[in-house]
């Protein structure tokens, strides 16, 4: 019981605080969206860490790095992540390093205030438009030749099983292939725990751990190594989530 009923008030906490940091860096947030690529995603990231610096501890949700030293200085990669929570976005963006960008769904683009944001720090898809997908794919290229980092998380959607992982599509893959970019694996442990699956207007403070695995090198692939490689991108994010998911 009352857990139940702190849970429900930690969650009223955690829309508080986010709308409240939210509207310190609005103004400058929405400045900078006039600016043109690559500065107005930098400007963007250089608030956006300031506000998670402030936010995620607030809520009692800290977040741990480790494996930053995978990337190297003046390369850009495709960053591959596990998906379980709507906290996973904000975390993940924010501890990238470097200029990245992650495929966001249009129509989170049109809620107030909140919908400007996202529109700088995405690149929008509307899942359900063949061009829409197109014109993402030639956005994520550009961005990727302008030396932003695009994260994507292969699973789709939010992963609401008891499994680490569900079967990836093939969309990342593709595009690390396509471009002949480097694709880093990273996984995200405990965000579950936080906003667990099932529960509405629930949620638990837990700290966050961010890791990420050695990049995979691409140059010479074609389509063809597709199935293979994701394949074993699955295999290594899998086993590395069942060993070392701690509490």
């Amino acid at each position: 019981m009352f857990k139940n009923i702190f849970g429900r008030i930690f969650a009223a906490w955690m829309l508080v605080m986010f709308a409240l940091t939210m509207l310190v860096i609005f103004i400058p947030v929405w400045i900078i969206s006039y600016m043109p690529e690559p500065r107005r995603t930098k400007g963007f990231l250089f608030f956006g860490r300031l506000w998670m610096k402030v936010y995620m501890p607030l809520i009692g949700c800290p977040v741990r790095k480790k494996g930053l030293e995978h990337f190297a200085p003046g390369q850009t990669y495709v960053v591959v992540c596990n998906h379980n929570s709507l906290i996973d976005v904000p975390v993940t963006s924010a501890e990238i390093p470097g200029i990245n960008k992650t495929l966001a769904k249009a129509s989170l683009a049109k809620v107030p205030l909140f919908g400007v944001l996202y529109r700088i720090g995405g690149i929008l898809v509307d899942r359900s438009s063949e061009a829409s997908r197109k014109q993402s794919v030639v956005e994520m290229k550009k961005a990727l030749s302008l030396g932003i980092h695009i994260l994507l998380y292969p699973e789709g959607t939010r992963n609401r099983t008891d499994q680490p992982l569900k079967n990836f599509y093939d969309g990342a893959f593709a595009l690390a292939i396509d471009t002949q970019t480097p694709l880093m694996p990273s996984l995200l442990f405990h965000t579950k725990k936080i906003l667990p699956v099932g529960k509405k207007f629930f949620a638990w403070p837990h700290r966050i751990d961010y890791h990420f695995l050695p990049p995979l090198p691409t140059a010479g692939m074609t389509r063809d190594d597709l199935p293979a490689f994701k394949e074993k991108v699955f295999r290594l994010m899998w086993d590395y989530y069942r060993d070392n998911n701690i509490k």
